[in-house]
């Protein structure tokens, strides 16, 4: 029986860029809005943030957002984040604090997807072997060292298994070398699979795309990946929820809303 109780959509932040980043080898000069989402999601055996976000110091800072993303490298510049979509600022509205979440599960370690592991302090963080030895490699500029460095609570992790009962990694490797998807068994309705960027529109899933960016350009490792995550959802009864579609986003519930 599940242990889930509640799942909650946060918005973190937004970027606007070319479509080809999410839909690879179309969408050239389509320029969309994507949310940036992590998801609370509490338990009976403790709290798991799945993502964190963006590092708000280096969106803000002058200095900081041209030296991370300076133009060569990122075109489209840096997303839009403003301080009230910190982590703590979304907890505060729970009544929660950094300190009341137990695992941080991390998808993969792009800047937008770990970049926030500076706000919160989860008694574990959830990453793929796979994961962190390539983003150490310095070969994907989507990796910004200093995420995640330092002294963290890393809970190194090879292969799929069980978080709780209810809460599932899935293995979706090809946007990155060790990216992870979430299954959450919610107690009432349907299971929910957090695609992380696996699948970053439903357009991924429908027509079977692979992300714009992959990991060593294995675009074949992605969509064997999304065929994976339809046949989980199939077996399962289960939506798949991509993650960076703002029209799905904003069919979501908001806090203090909350999806059970």
């Amino acid at each position: 029986m599940t242990r889930v109780n509640k799942l909650w959509p946060l918005l973190t932040a937004t970027h606007r860029y070319d479509k080809s980043l999410s839909t690879r080898g179309t969408g050239h000069g389509h320029i969309i809005q994507a949310p940036i989402l992590a998801y609370l999601i509490e338990t009976s055996n403790g709290r798991i943030l799945f993502d964190v976000g963006c590092d708000y110091a280096k969106i803000a800072d002058a200095k900081l957002r041209a030296q991370y993303y300076d133009p060569t490298t990122f075109a489209f510049g840096a997303p839009e984040m403003s301080e009230a979509q910190r982590l703590p600022n979304h907890l505060a509205g729970m009544g929660l604090t950094p300190a009341d979440i137990d695992v941080v599960f991390l998808s993969h370690l792009h800047f937008d997807h770990a970049g926030g592991l500076c706000d919160v302090c989860g008694k574990e963080v959830h990453v793929q072997r796979d994961e962190i030895v390539a983003a150490r490699t310095g070969l994907d500029n989507a990796y910004f060292a200093d995420d995640f460095k330092g002294d963290l609570p890393w809970k190194i992790k090879q292969g799929e298994y069980e978080l709780v009962p209810g809460v599932r990694a899935i293995s979706t490797p090809g946007h990155t070398a060790g990216h992870m998807s979430l299954w959450v068994e919610l107690p009432r309705g349907a299971p929910v699979v957090l695609c992380g960027d696996a699948a970053d529109l439903k357009e991924n899933l429908e027509y079977e795309i692979a992300p714009g960016l992959c990991w060593n350009d294995d675009s074949a490792l992605a969509i064997d990946s999304i065929r994976k995550l339809k046949q989980v959802a199939k077996e399962g009864q289960a939506t798949l929820w991509p993650n960076h579609d703002m029209a799905f986003y904003e069919t979501l519930k908001r806090f203090p809303s909350f999806h059970e």
